[in-house]
């Protein structure tokens, strides 16, 4: 799998992806940053939600999709250059929802990040969002 739209935007690196454990890599750079210098809490929601969200449609394989419904994610340890690492984790795994953990460390294996994504099981996600974007009228 190469990283796609949004992730391949951000620099994410897939390492190891697996129904079981979900391994991804980020080198963090000055188009992370917020206006302190430091990651934007967004990045780290981002990778948290992709790694989850990997490992939970690894597992559901073509029983349906796996769509996150809430990401609740910790910032720890402020990080300004250097290489994150995000690991995810099942915490459960049942017929209609999913919950995966996932932490983010730094190059010296310190947690920067932690957070949780609960999943929901759905049949098929292209009946959600009402179908394709239009533009407004006028």
């Amino acid at each position: 799998m190469v990283p796609q739209g949004y992730n391949a935007l951000l620099g994410m690196e897939f390492v190891r992806l697996g129904p079981d454990e979900v391994e991804l890599r980020l080198p963090i750079g000055p188009q992370h940053h917020q206006v302190h210098g430091i990651v934007h809490g967004g990045v780290w929601c981002t990778l948290v939600e992709t790694a989850a969200s990997i490992g939970a449609g690894l597992w559901l394989g073509d029983k349906g999709d796996a769509v996150g419904v809430s990401n609740h994610t910790d910032f720890l340890r402020a990080m300004r250059t250097g290489t994150a690492t995000a690991l995810a984790t099942p915490i459960h795994r049942g017929r209609q929802q999913q919950l995966w953990l996932v932490e983010v460390t730094d190059e010296g294996a310190r947690l920067v990040a932690r957070g949780q994504v609960r999943i929901q099981n759905v049949p098929s996600a292209s009946v959600l969002g009402g179908g394709p974007a239009t533009p407004p009228a006028g």
